[in-house]
């Protein structure tokens, strides 16, 4: 449902004001969700450890020579470098 230009207006005097009273809110405000950077590090950390469970369960298939072992490794590394590359991506990796 979009504003109309009435409260658009207001929004934006109440923004100002705010930004005048409280400076140092306003930027935390305007920085985003707080603690977002450390769930991203943690998305990153995870994606690092699946990425290391998975090589091992691909070189352990392999020895094996069991093949499932080994494409569950595969596919455990493709999930790792997803959580990975979406950690990396969101602490500024792309922008």
């Amino acid at each position: 449902m979009a504003l109309s230009e009435e409260e658009r207006r207001r929004l934006d005097m109440l923004e100002q004001q705010l930004a005048s009273s409280d400076p140092d809110l306003y930027q935390k405000l305007q920085a985003g969700t707080p603690g977002k950077q450390r769930r991203e590090a943690a998305g990153m950390v995870r994606g690092v450890l699946t990425l290391i469970a998975a090589l091992t369960l691909v070189i352990v298939g392999s020895a094996t020579e069991l093949i499932i072992v080994g494409a569950a490794g595969f596919l455990l590394m493709i999930a790792g470098a997803h959580w990975f590359l979406d950690g990396y991506q969101h602490q500024g990796g792309s922008r």
